[in-house]
């Protein structure tokens, strides 16, 4: 008996534990396998609108998601018959974000509907206002007429919400009201969304202030003086200041000056040193200079606001302050460099023209965008000065180094903003360079100069070589200079790259032939050939239900990461993959934004590297919380190697970026980690 009721014990665990996982699935493996690689080839069919009509609503709802992120307009009468007559709330919320990730305007109306008939406060009419964001955001610049009415919509939304009781207000309608006005760019809106600073949700308060900053509006001004002060909430004080400064409120020096030399948290002090930059009181440089024991991030935030405060003043303290700095960074951040541009010219031209062969391409970098600054200066305070015929001179300088490959881009974005005359002839001859992004580079700079038909066979020329590079930066950035010359000889081409084995390059001639008017080619573009089998959607899909941790150890300590396989399995198991062949070891993180996030996972550690391929985004709901692990990307589906980790919550990075994973513990480690810092590994379990 007792081993029979022990056998019985042991068989209901293991069924129990089968059901959790069918639970957190609650779909078929070969279905979702279905679904998973319909969304990796980027191919909308009846396959997948069969599917919409389960009986499963499980089903219906991936299948709803999988349609949003194929984003096929051809999808949208099903996506729209799901929200009209599923019987299942959680379905129909899912179509309604899936029509947001589409951005199609001819849908706007069905979410507009919703949004109106004010008959539920549930997720459905969140997710539509979210969806109404994102389809605003996508509009071309001549429909700014409907970007404007869908604002208006959204601000009738949230003053819906704003005359709830406090207790009663919907806290996810609110999240993604706030931030779907942000992106309709509902500048009327500045009253409503001031009324959730007094919310007593401090992530209320914090996305409030976030949209306020990011719109400029002063609404909320003389609130977000008392918020900046006191708010208890460190994501609230710190997107105060934001507000007071890029609004330039004047009256609240005293306020962002306190909290940016003595708020107990970093990410307010960075806001705060921000916003004094923004404010432009001299008042601030000696509170700053007298700062101690300064960790790199607020120093190059110090920098920066110095630098803007003390145009051409030739402060000495303040240049003995930079070039101090500068020693301790070895002249490789950009931050110093300007500011010494900015504050004394003459000085560091003279100090510049004395330095011996720059061989460090951090440093050559760091030095094009100090000289670059000269280039932007008003033609009229060019002209009295020789300044910036020596500023040129050292940028030609650095162009003729071969030690510096890396460097080049910052060196010819810095050039071109001389406007020599020679410019075509120099960006032509670096289209012939053998670095995939300086050819890149010098294509974008081509593209901004008038079109002519020089340029026009320089760029055919350079055409031939793109398809042996191993990223496509260079593909895409001829065939967007090639639509900027508007003729018929640039468009022949464009046509010819819709024979391209990559996707994103097929789909970006289409998306320009079809602006420039030279015909609809979006069905040759065709779906991606996918680098997965489903050997490894098995692989990728047999992960969700369990835990899965990445432990990244840094030259700061090590962090912990719970990767979300159910929200996002195919970019997981990227990550997973390159985590264990030990791609990430020793790559430097290339990009820290305080406040903001870090960036790692580029092996040039230039901001431009990846692993050779791209992957598929996998947007989800996930929200950009603080400590929210995220695919870096330079436009829709080119994932690859690059990742972020939040400092903050980042509402409007969501449903743009797809989330897969959160710090669980150590992130301590992540907010002191700096520009330069190093990845030692990162360890699976």
């Amino acid at each position: 008996m007792k081993r029979a009721t022990f056998v019985l014990i042991c068989a209901t665990a293991l069924l129990l534990a089968v059901t959790v996982v069918t639970h957190a699935q609650q779909i078929p493996l070969p279905i979702l396998i279905r679904i998973t690689k319909a969304e990796d080839e980027r191919r909308w069919d009846n396959d997948l609108r069969d599917l919409l009509a389960h009986r499963n609503a499980a089903i219906r709802k991936r299948a709803a998601l999988a349609a949003g992120r194929i984003g096929n307009e051809d999808s949208l009468p099903a996506l729209g018959k799901l929200i009209h007559d599923d019987t299942d709330p959680d379905v129909r919320a899912m179509a309604a974000f899936a029509i947001g990730e589409v951005e199609s305007i001819n849908a706007a109306h069905l979410l507009v509907e919703i949004v109106k008939a004010n008959r539920e406060r549930g997720e459905l009419r969140a997710r539509a206002l979210e969806a109404i964001g994102k389809i605003a955001a996508a509009l071309p610049a001549e429909q700014q007429a409907r970007q404007t009415d869908l604002g208006t919509v959204v601000r009738e939304a949230l003053e819906v919400e704003a005359a709830q009781p406090a207790n009663q207000q919907n806290q996810l309608t609110t999240l993604l009201g706030l931030t779907a006005a942000l992106r309709c760019r509902a500048t009327t809106a500045g009253p409503t969304i001031a009324k959730f600073l007094s919310s007593p949700d401090g992530r209320v308060r914090s996305d409030a202030a976030n949209v306020l900053a990011r719109l400029r509006l002063k609404d909320g001004n003389d609130l977000l003086r008392k918020l900046a002060y006191e708010d208890p909430d460190p994501n609230v004080r710190a997107n105060a200041a934001r507000v007071l400064g890029i609004t330039e409120d004047k009256a609240s020096f005293d306020v962002i000056l306190g909290r940016a030399t003595s708020d107990p948290d970093s990410r307010v002090r960075v806001s705060s040193i921000r916003a004094l930059a923004s404010l432009k009181d001299a008042r601030a440089v000696e509170p700053l200079l007298k700062r101690s024991s300064i960790e790199q991030n607020e120093l190059l935030e110090i920098a920066t606001t110095l630098g803007r405060l003390l145009p051409q003043k030739y402060d000495q303290p303040a240049i003995t302050w930079l070039q101090k700095a500068n020693e301790t960074l070895k002249h490789t951040a950009p931050e110093v460099e300007i500011a010494l541009v900015r504050i004394a010219p003459a000085n560091y031209l003279s100090e510049l023209r004395r330095s011996t062969n720059i061989t460090d391409w951090h440093a050559a970098a760091a030095i094009a965008n100090g000289l670059g600054e000269i280039g932007g200066w008003p033609d009229a305070l060019k002209s009295q000065s020789d300044l910036p015929a020596s500023a040129e001179a050292l940028l030609r300088k650095l162009l003729a180094q071969t030690n510096i490959e890396y460097a080049i881009p910052d060196v010819l974005r810095a050039l071109a903003a001389f406007k020599p005359k020679d410019l075509t002839q120099v960006l032509i001859a670096h289209l012939e360079r053998p670095d995939v992004i300086v050819r890149g580079t010098a294509a974008d700079l081509l593209g901004d100069l008038p079109p002519s038909d020089e340029i026009t066979r320089a760029l055919i020329a350079a055409w031939p070589r793109v398809e042996k590079d191993p990223l496509n930066d260079a593909a895409l950035s001829i065939l967007d200079s090639l639509a900027k010359q508007k003729t018929a000889a640039a468009n022949e081409p464009i046509k010819m790259a819709m024979g391209f084995p990559d996707y994103l390059v097929r789909r970006r001639a289409a998306t320009l032939l079809k602006a420039n008017g030279a015909g609809d080619f979006f069905k040759q573009a065709g779906i991606v050939q996918t680098r997965n089998t489903t050997a490894d959607y098995r692989r990728a899909l047999s992960r969700i239900g369990r835990k899965v941790y990445a432990i990244v150890t840094t030259t700061k300590g090590s962090f912990t990461i719970e990767l979300l396989p159910s929200e996002a399995p195919l970019t997981v198991d990227n990550f997973v993959k390159l985590a264990q062949r030990n791609y990430y070891r020793g790559i430097t993180i290339h990009r820290v934004v305080p406040n903001f996030v870090i960036q790692d996972g580029d092996p040039r550690g230039d901001g431009n590297g990846g692993p050779g391929y791209q992957i598929r985004c996998e947007i989800n709901q996930t929200p950009y919380d603080r400590a929210v692990l995220g695919m870096a990307l330079s436009g829709k589906d080119t994932g690859g190697s690059q990742w972020f980790v939040t400092h903050a919550p980042q509402p409007h990075l969501d449903g743009g970026y797809t989330v897969f994973g959160r710090v669980t513990a150590g992130m301590n480690v992540v907010d002191s980690i700096v520009r330069g810092d190093v990845v030692k590994s990162i360890s699976i379990r």
